[in-house]
Protein backbone atom coordinates (compact mmCIF):
# COMPACT_ATOMS: atom_id res chain seq x y z
CA UNK A 1 0.00 0.00 0.00
CA UNK A 2 1.28 3.46 -0.85
CA UNK A 3 0.36 6.61 1.08
CA UNK A 4 1.16 10.28 0.50
CA UNK A 5 0.96 13.15 2.95
CA UNK A 6 1.20 16.75 1.70
CA UNK A 7 2.14 19.62 4.00
CA UNK A 8 0.17 22.79 4.74
CA UNK A 9 -1.55 24.20 1.64
CA UNK A 10 -1.06 27.98 1.71
CA UNK A 11 -3.35 30.27 -0.25
CA UNK A 12 -4.33 30.24 -3.89
CA UNK A 13 -0.86 29.31 -5.15
CA UNK A 14 -0.75 26.22 -2.96
CA UNK A 15 -4.30 25.21 -3.83
CA UNK A 16 -3.67 25.60 -7.53
CA UNK A 17 -0.55 23.44 -7.40
CA UNK A 18 -2.26 20.66 -5.46
CA UNK A 19 -5.48 20.67 -7.48
CA UNK A 20 -3.59 20.62 -10.78
CA UNK A 21 -0.94 18.03 -9.91
CA UNK A 22 -2.55 15.68 -7.41
CA UNK A 23 -4.65 13.64 -9.89
CA UNK A 24 -1.53 12.87 -11.94
CA UNK A 25 0.50 12.01 -8.85
CA UNK A 26 -2.16 9.56 -7.69
CA UNK A 27 -1.92 7.75 -11.01
CA UNK A 28 1.84 8.04 -11.59
CA UNK A 29 2.85 6.99 -8.06
CA UNK A 30 0.10 4.41 -7.63
CA UNK A 31 -1.18 6.10 -4.47
CA UNK A 32 -3.83 4.29 -2.45
CA UNK A 33 -4.46 7.06 0.07
CA UNK A 34 -3.67 10.80 0.27
CA UNK A 35 -3.82 13.16 3.24
CA UNK A 36 -3.43 16.93 2.84
CA UNK A 37 -3.03 19.47 5.63
CA UNK A 38 -5.28 22.33 4.51
CA UNK A 39 -5.49 24.69 7.48
CA UNK A 40 -4.00 27.62 5.51
CA UNK A 41 -5.81 26.96 2.25
CA UNK A 42 -8.23 29.93 2.34
CA UNK A 43 -6.15 33.05 1.89
CA UNK A 44 -3.58 31.63 4.28
CA UNK A 45 -6.04 31.33 7.15
CA UNK A 46 -8.41 28.39 7.58
CA UNK A 47 -10.52 26.57 5.03
CA UNK A 48 -13.88 27.01 3.34
CA UNK A 49 -16.31 24.30 2.27
CA UNK A 50 -15.72 25.04 -1.41
CA UNK A 51 -11.94 24.75 -1.04
CA UNK A 52 -12.27 21.54 0.96
CA UNK A 53 -14.38 20.03 -1.80
CA UNK A 54 -11.92 21.15 -4.49
CA UNK A 55 -9.07 19.35 -2.69
CA UNK A 56 -11.18 16.22 -2.19
CA UNK A 57 -12.24 16.23 -5.83
CA UNK A 58 -8.55 16.46 -6.81
CA UNK A 59 -7.78 13.26 -4.92
CA UNK A 60 -7.36 14.03 -1.21
CA UNK A 61 -8.90 11.25 0.88
CA UNK A 62 -8.61 13.23 4.13
CA UNK A 63 -7.85 16.84 5.08
CA UNK A 64 -6.29 17.82 8.40
CA UNK A 65 -6.32 21.21 10.12
CA UNK A 66 -4.44 22.90 12.97
CA UNK A 67 -4.28 26.16 14.89
CA UNK A 68 -6.08 28.02 12.07
CA UNK A 69 -8.99 25.55 12.02
CA UNK A 70 -11.65 28.16 12.75
CA UNK A 71 -10.27 31.26 11.01
CA UNK A 72 -13.05 30.81 8.46
CA UNK A 73 -16.09 30.70 10.70
CA UNK A 74 -18.08 28.56 8.26
CA UNK A 75 -15.74 25.68 9.13
CA UNK A 76 -17.45 25.40 12.51
CA UNK A 77 -20.61 24.40 10.65
CA UNK A 78 -19.59 22.44 7.58
CA UNK A 79 -17.02 20.30 9.39
CA UNK A 80 -19.97 18.45 10.93
CA UNK A 81 -21.14 17.28 7.51
CA UNK A 82 -17.73 16.70 5.94
CA UNK A 83 -16.23 13.48 7.34
CA UNK A 84 -13.03 13.92 5.33
CA UNK A 85 -12.13 17.09 7.24
CA UNK A 86 -10.41 16.61 10.61
CA UNK A 87 -9.51 19.21 13.25
CA UNK A 88 -7.03 18.38 16.03
CA UNK A 89 -8.45 15.67 18.28
CA UNK A 90 -7.20 17.40 21.43
CA UNK A 91 -9.56 20.36 21.14
CA UNK A 92 -11.87 20.42 24.19
CA UNK A 93 -14.92 18.19 24.38
CA UNK A 94 -17.83 19.76 22.51
CA UNK A 95 -15.72 21.30 19.72
CA UNK A 96 -17.39 20.71 16.34
CA UNK A 97 -16.08 17.98 14.12
CA UNK A 98 -13.80 15.02 14.76
CA UNK A 99 -10.07 14.64 15.23
CA UNK A 100 -9.82 11.05 14.02
CA UNK A 101 -11.63 8.92 11.48
CA UNK A 102 -11.32 5.55 9.77
CA UNK A 103 -11.37 5.66 5.97
CA UNK A 104 -11.30 3.09 3.17
CA UNK A 105 -8.38 3.46 0.77
CA UNK A 106 -8.53 2.83 -2.96
CA UNK A 107 -7.18 -0.68 -2.43
CA UNK A 108 -9.83 -1.44 0.20
CA UNK A 109 -7.49 -1.01 3.19
CA UNK A 110 -8.74 0.65 6.38
CA UNK A 111 -6.77 3.81 7.14
CA UNK A 112 -7.08 5.62 10.46
CA UNK A 113 -6.10 9.29 10.32
CA UNK A 114 -5.51 11.13 13.60
CA UNK A 115 -4.79 14.85 13.95
CA UNK A 116 -3.36 16.39 17.12
CA UNK A 117 -1.87 19.79 17.93
CA UNK A 118 1.24 20.29 20.02
CA UNK A 119 1.35 22.44 23.14
CA UNK A 120 4.87 23.92 23.11
CA UNK A 121 4.56 27.56 21.89
CA UNK A 122 0.99 26.71 20.79
CA UNK A 123 -2.50 27.04 22.26
CA UNK A 124 -2.66 24.97 25.48
CA UNK A 125 -5.05 22.26 24.33
CA UNK A 126 -5.54 18.85 25.94
CA UNK A 127 -2.50 16.56 26.17
CA UNK A 128 -1.79 15.43 22.56
CA UNK A 129 0.01 12.28 23.72
CA UNK A 130 -2.93 11.10 25.80
CA UNK A 131 -5.48 11.98 23.13
CA UNK A 132 -3.53 10.24 20.36
CA UNK A 133 -3.12 7.24 22.66
CA UNK A 134 -6.89 7.11 23.13
CA UNK A 135 -7.65 7.26 19.41
CA UNK A 136 -5.02 4.70 18.43
CA UNK A 137 -5.96 2.29 21.23
CA UNK A 138 -9.58 2.40 20.03
CA UNK A 139 -8.53 1.34 16.52
CA UNK A 140 -5.24 -0.59 16.74
CA UNK A 141 -2.91 -1.19 13.85
CA UNK A 142 -3.21 -4.63 12.23
CA UNK A 143 -6.53 -5.15 14.02
CA UNK A 144 -9.16 -2.52 13.22
CA UNK A 145 -6.81 -0.46 11.01
CA UNK A 146 -4.52 -1.56 8.17
CA UNK A 147 -2.60 1.73 8.35
CA UNK A 148 -2.52 4.67 10.79
CA UNK A 149 -1.39 8.20 9.95
CA UNK A 150 -0.76 10.67 12.79
CA UNK A 151 -0.48 14.37 11.87
CA UNK A 152 1.28 16.30 14.68
CA UNK A 153 0.63 19.99 14.08
CA UNK A 154 3.29 21.54 16.28
CA UNK A 155 5.93 24.23 16.55
CA UNK A 156 8.64 22.31 18.42
CA UNK A 157 10.63 19.66 16.59
CA UNK A 158 11.31 17.97 19.94
CA UNK A 159 7.59 17.47 20.56
CA UNK A 160 7.11 15.93 17.12
CA UNK A 161 10.09 13.63 17.52
CA UNK A 162 8.95 12.55 20.97
CA UNK A 163 5.51 11.76 19.58
CA UNK A 164 7.05 9.66 16.80
CA UNK A 165 9.20 7.61 19.15
CA UNK A 166 6.33 7.20 21.61
CA UNK A 167 4.13 5.61 18.92
CA UNK A 168 6.90 3.84 16.99
CA UNK A 169 5.71 0.40 15.96
CA UNK A 170 2.05 1.26 16.58
CA UNK A 171 1.36 3.58 13.65
CA UNK A 172 2.41 3.64 10.01
CA UNK A 173 3.40 7.30 9.79
CA UNK A 174 3.96 10.20 12.18
CA UNK A 175 4.27 13.42 10.19
CA UNK A 176 4.82 16.96 11.45
CA UNK A 177 3.06 20.03 10.08
CA UNK A 178 2.81 23.76 10.93
CA UNK A 179 6.30 25.21 10.38
CA UNK A 180 5.96 25.23 6.56
CA UNK A 181 9.59 24.20 5.96
CA UNK A 182 10.35 20.61 4.90
CA UNK A 183 12.88 18.93 7.17
CA UNK A 184 15.51 16.51 5.90
CA UNK A 185 15.00 13.85 8.57
CA UNK A 186 12.57 11.50 6.81
CA UNK A 187 13.29 8.00 8.07
CA UNK A 188 11.81 4.73 9.25
CA UNK A 189 12.21 4.37 13.00
CA UNK A 190 13.42 1.17 14.64
CA UNK A 191 9.89 -0.08 15.26
CA UNK A 192 8.78 0.44 11.65
CA UNK A 193 7.04 3.82 11.82
CA UNK A 194 7.86 6.35 9.08
CA UNK A 195 8.59 9.86 10.35
CA UNK A 196 9.44 13.37 9.18
CA UNK A 197 9.58 16.33 11.58
CA UNK A 198 7.80 18.62 9.11
CA UNK A 199 6.31 17.90 5.71
CA UNK A 200 6.76 21.52 4.64
CA UNK A 201 4.10 23.45 2.76
CA UNK A 202 2.41 23.51 -0.60
CA UNK A 203 2.97 27.16 -1.38
CA UNK A 204 5.29 29.81 -2.79
CA UNK A 205 8.70 29.60 -1.08
CA UNK A 206 9.70 33.10 -2.30
CA UNK A 207 8.00 34.27 0.88
CA UNK A 208 8.03 34.22 4.66
CA UNK A 209 6.45 30.80 5.36
CA UNK A 210 4.07 31.33 2.48
CA UNK A 211 3.22 35.00 3.06
CA UNK A 212 4.27 38.02 1.00
CA UNK A 213 7.54 39.21 2.52
CA UNK A 214 7.00 42.93 3.21
CA UNK A 215 4.57 42.76 6.12
CA UNK A 216 6.33 39.99 8.06
CA UNK A 217 9.62 41.87 7.67
CA UNK A 218 7.93 45.09 8.78
CA UNK A 219 6.54 43.46 11.91
CA UNK A 220 9.90 41.94 12.82
CA UNK A 221 11.74 45.22 12.34
CA UNK A 222 9.22 47.71 13.77
CA UNK A 223 6.88 45.62 15.96
CA UNK A 224 4.02 47.56 14.33
CA UNK A 225 1.47 45.95 12.04
CA UNK A 226 0.73 48.02 8.94
CA UNK A 227 -1.25 45.56 6.83
CA UNK A 228 -2.68 42.08 6.95
CA UNK A 229 -0.65 39.08 5.89
CA UNK A 230 -1.28 38.03 2.29
CA UNK A 231 -0.26 34.68 0.76
CA UNK A 232 2.56 34.87 -1.77
CA UNK A 233 1.26 34.33 -5.27
CA UNK A 234 4.23 32.90 -7.16
CA UNK A 235 4.70 29.34 -8.34
CA UNK A 236 4.19 26.91 -5.48
CA UNK A 237 6.24 23.90 -4.48
CA UNK A 238 4.32 20.77 -3.49
CA UNK A 239 6.01 19.26 -0.42
CA UNK A 240 5.30 16.05 1.43
CA UNK A 241 6.22 12.45 2.01
CA UNK A 242 5.35 9.22 0.19
CA UNK A 243 5.38 6.05 2.28
CA UNK A 244 5.14 2.41 1.27
CA UNK A 245 3.35 0.20 3.81
CA UNK A 246 3.65 -3.53 4.42
CA UNK A 247 0.06 -4.71 4.08
CA UNK A 248 0.65 -7.57 6.52
CA UNK A 249 1.87 -5.39 9.40
CA UNK A 250 0.75 -1.84 8.57
CA UNK A 251 4.32 -0.62 9.16
CA UNK A 252 6.49 1.34 6.75
CA UNK A 253 9.02 -0.27 4.46
CA UNK A 254 10.08 2.84 2.56
CA UNK A 255 9.69 6.62 2.83
CA UNK A 256 10.73 9.26 0.30
CA UNK A 257 10.13 13.02 0.12
CA UNK A 258 8.25 14.73 -2.68
CA UNK A 259 9.01 18.31 -3.78
CA UNK A 260 7.63 19.46 -7.10
CA UNK A 261 7.55 22.88 -8.78
CA UNK A 262 8.64 26.26 -7.54
CA UNK A 263 12.01 27.19 -6.06
CA UNK A 264 13.12 24.24 -3.94
CA UNK A 265 15.26 21.37 -5.16
CA UNK A 266 13.02 18.80 -6.80
CA UNK A 267 12.43 15.35 -5.37
CA UNK A 268 10.20 12.69 -6.88
CA UNK A 269 9.89 9.29 -5.20
CA UNK A 270 11.18 6.35 -7.23
CA UNK A 271 9.34 3.23 -6.22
Amino acid sequence: MRLMFLGDVVGRAGRKAVVERLPGLVDDLGLDFVVVNAENAAGGFGITEEIAQDLIDAGADALTLGNHSWDQREALVFIERQPRLLRPANYPKGTPGKGANLYVAKNGARVLVVSVMGRIYMDPLDDPFAVAEREIAACPLAEQADAIILDVHAEATSEKQAMAHHFDGRVSLVIGTHTHVPTADWQILSGGTAFQSDAGMCGDYDSVIGMEKDEPINRFTTKIGRARFEPAAGEATICGLVVEIDEATGLATRAEPIRLGGRLSQALPRF
